[in-house]
C-alpha cells in the first residue's frame, strides 16, 4: 500500500457537554496539527498516489473553513461535541467528497482510503480512517 501525507492546522474554539469533559465543558480554544494521508495499492500512470499540490490545496481550504471559528456557533455542528475524533472524521469526509468530485485530480480515482490525524499536542492525537 502506498501513501502520501500532507499537513495543515486548524485553530478553533468550542465547548463540550458532559461531565466526562471536566473543565473542557467551558468554552476553550484548541489548535490542531492536521495530517491527511491518502492511500492506494498501486501508483497511478504518473507513479504518484495523489497530486500533492491539489491535496495541500483542498486540505488547506477545509482547514480554513474551520479555523478561527467558535464551532459551537456553526450550524453544521449544532448539538454535537466537536471532539478531536469527530473533527478528524469531518475533515476525512470532506476530503473524500473532494476526491469524488475531481478536486484531487483525475488520478485520485484510484485512491482506496484516507486517514486524518489531528494532533492536539506532542502527547495526544486522534485519527479517523475511511475507505473510498
Amino acid at each position: 500500500m502506498f501513501s502520501v501525507t500532507v499537513r495543515d492546522h486548524i485553530m478553533v474554539a468550542h465547548s463540550f457537554r458532559g461531565e466526562v469533559f471536566g473543565p473542557a465543558q467551558k468554552l476553550h480554544g484548541a489548535t490542531f496539527v492536521v495530517d491527511a494521508t491518502f492511500k492506494r495499492p498501486e501508483l497511478d500512470d504518473d507513479n504518484i498516489v495523489v497530486d500533492i499540490g491539489l491535496a495541500l490545496q483542498e486540505l488547506g481550504a477545509i482547514c480554513k473553513g474551520l479555523s478561527y471559528k467558535n464551532l459551537d456557533d456553526d450550524t453544521d455542528f449544532t448539538g454535537i461535541n466537536t471532539s478531536t475524533e469527530f473533527l478528524a472524521k469531518v475533515i476525512a469526509d470532506r476530503l473524500a467528497a473532494k476526491a469524488a468530485d475531481g478536486g484531487l485530480g483525475a488520478g485520485a480515482g484510484g485512491l482506496t482510503g484516507i486517514a486524518v490525524t489531528l494532533h492536539e499536542s506532542h502527547i495526544a492525537w486522534a485519527s479517523y480512517e475511511r475507505d473510498l
